[in-house]
């Protein structure tokens, strides 16, 4: 079960990479955000899962990341 979610949330993170890659995602818009932080999210529980202390923290980190990002884009668009 550890591996089915740890392939899906990269697979997201990926997505949104390729996406932003091909100009089809920008990299300020919600979206893209959105998919980064559902995906670390997802890699981070695997990594857990798995007992990889590593790869937490690296996943813990882009989420928290793509959190802050997607919160200040809030308070900025609410001004």
């Amino acid at each position: 079960m550890a591996d089915l979610i740890g392939y899906f949330g990269v697979g997201l993170i990926l997505l949104a990479y390729f996406l932003n890659l091909y100009n089809k995602l920008d990299n300020n818009s919600r979206l893209y955000m959105w998919i980064n932080l559902i995906g670390a999210g997802l890699a981070c529980v695997s990594s857990v899962l798995i007992q990889s202390i590593p790869f937490t923290i690296l996943e813990g980190t882009w989420a928290l990341v793509s959190l802050v990002a997607l919160l200040r884009k809030k308070t900025t668009s609410s001004n």
